[in-house]
């Protein structure tokens, strides 16, 4: 089971902190963390909502756009309409969605300009839902699905990046890729996540070099304690060098989320046979950093 403890940072070695004085309005609103489970009303879906402070309005993952009644080439004509759409949390569940277009968006960034469909949304926790402009676009290559922006903070809440939460030494956690949840062993002495795997197959393998494999698809199976095995396929993003007791081994690294069901996050883990090891994933400081303080008798 985890608690959750808030880390006030008032003094460094090197530099000293001011805080503002207590605001008696932020007394009666709701402290929020770096991200929270939330919904979106009618989806039955629940996503990992990252707060972002620096965006204005929320955003949302949205694909298969479809104006009812027909679209219009200018966007900006399509305002009034109601639009359809298909939207994903992280686990990859998805449902059908629709909206009344109240504006349009355009927005710069390191890809171009890109603009945007505005609905309004009801978001937030199951019990505790409001009503906002959110934008539409494809986040599929992003790790949160719903960005909470400021429109959804304001008035309501704070957001505290520093809270942490206390864990266990064995924990459930599950693999989004694998749909399987693991018994696992949570090890401060690690550098890195570890999973077990078999059965691996690179396309296009350099048996020769490992490091001549990292960019390309593998394929592995791995198995929870109880015996339960799923077959994953994803991208060698490194090696890593690991030494123990008997002696150094290269490992793949590959990135995976793994997490509390619902909460998990991206994070590089190695690969290996750990059939003859109690926990067949183990959770180093790789995945800790920032977001766990482990607490031994929990």
């Amino acid at each position: 089971m985890l608690r959750y403890l808030f880390l006030f940072l008032m003094i460094s070695l090197s530099t000293q902190v001011h805080s503002k004085q207590a605001d008696p309005q932020n007394q009666s609103k709701q402290t929020l963390k770096g991200f929270e489970t939330m919904t979106v009303a009618g989806s039955n879906l629940m996503f990992a909502a990252r707060m972002d402070t620096g965006a204005s309005k929320s955003s949302l993952h949205a694909v298969d756009l479809e104006i009812k009644g027909g679209a219009h080439k200018k966007m900006k004509k399509n305002i009034g309409k109601t639009i359809e759409f298909t939207t994903m949390n992280e686990r990859g569940e998805t449902a059908r969605l629709s909206g009344k277009i109240v504006d349009t968006s355009t927005v710069k960034n390191s890809q171009g300009t890109e603009t945007r469909y505005i609905v309004e949304l009801a978001i937030g926790f199951p019990d505790k839902l409001k009503t906002v402009q959110v934008n539409l676009r494809d986040r599929a290559h992003m790790d949160f699905k719903l960005l909470i922006g400021r429109n959804f903070l304001k008035g309501d809440y704070v957001v505290d990046v520093s809270e942490k939460k206390y864990i266990g030494p064995v924990e459930k956690l599950s693999i989004v890729e694998s749909d399987l949840l693991f018994k696992t062993r949570i090890d401060t002495g690690a550098v890195e996540n570890s999973l077990h795997a078999v059965d691996i197959h690179i396309e296009n393998e350099d048996k020769d070099n490992m490091d001549n494999n990292i960019g390309k698809m593998i394929t592995f199976t791995t198995e929870n304690e109880k015996g339960k095995k799923a077959t994953v396929k994803t991208r060698i993003t490194n090696t890593s060098l690991i030494r123990n007791a008997q002696g150094s081994e290269v490992r793949y690294m590959v990135k995976l989320k793994i997490g509390e069901p619902g909460s998990e996050f991206m994070v590089e883990t190695n690969l290996r046979d750990r059939s003859k090891m109690s926990y067949k994933l183990l959770i180093g400081r790789n995945w800790l950093q920032g977001h766990y303080i482990v607490d031994v008798d929990l």
